[in-house]
């Protein structure tokens, strides 16, 4: 497969066309943003670790049943995934309050919920990426009634696999990010990351943190705890 002009550039990744039009090759980059960009630096190493954590974490998903973007693994940072086109939402669930979440509401982080909560924010940067509910995803036009439900579906099911999974790690799932797209037969799959980037993961344990937080928050460590979640998920060969 040989890769082609760059379509776009994110916060976090490059994606390249391929020859193969259904196709594109994602690469990930050491880029660090917070606050819709506000914030920037460089997290030495993670764009390998996000690559790699997350094409597992899709194919251990993908045994369970839920449809992802994953074709193949090039190398430590290049993956080829299916060309999507993306719902513009951000869906994230949440086990545990923290963030934003604990901000909004007033309350403190660390709560464990009953059940998981489901949120849906409209995928906007310049808008900071507002709540939006599903009322006004369907005014919007952003997905079907059908699209939404088998979004939250699939979204709870992912909850349901990696919040198990992790256990086994020593690690809580606090909460996550998903983004879904459509490929070319009208298909809802998962899309983009799974990694340290995009869900909150705590030591079950300690608490400690090991994600993105370490650089929102000013906390240090932030490498050592990339590398933490690394090992825990591939241990030796890490």
């Amino acid at each position: 497969m040989e890769k082609l002009e760059q379509m776009y550039e994110g916060k976090a990744k490059k994606v390249f066309a391929t020859d193969e039009k259904d196709k594109v090759i994602v690469s990930y980059k050491d880029d660090a943003t917070a606050g819709d960009g506000a914030k920037r630096g460089t997290i030495v190493g993670k764009g390998a670790i996000n690559n790699r954590m997350t094409n597992f974490l899709m194919q251990l998903l993908e045994k369970q049943g839920v449809p992802t973007h994953f074709v193949e693994e090039l190398d430590d940072r290049n993956t080829v995934v299916k060309k999507v086109e993306i719902v513009p939402l951000e869906v994230i669930i949440r086990n545990i309050s923290a963030g934003s979440f604990a901000k909004r509401y007033g309350v403190e982080e660390g709560i464990v919920f009953d059940e998981p909560t489901l949120e849906f924010s409209l995928k906007n940067d310049d808008l900071h990426d507002p709540l939006i509910n599903r009322y006004h995803v369907l005014a919007l036009k952003l997905a079907t009634k059908d699209e939404l439900d088998r979004i939250s579906e699939m979204a709870f099911k992912v909850n349901e696999v990696l919040k198990a999974y992790f256990l086994k790690l020593n690690v809580k799932l606090v909460d996550f990010k998903l983004e879904f797209g459509r490929t070319e037969d009208g298909s809802i799959v998962l899309a983009d990351e799974i990694s340290p980037d995009t869900c909150r993961f705590w030591d079950a344990d300690t608490n400690e943190k090991l994600d993105k937080d370490r650089f929102r928050r000013d906390m240090g460590g932030v490498e050592d705890a990339y590398k933490e979640m690394m090992h825990r998920v591939f241990g030796e060969q890490a």
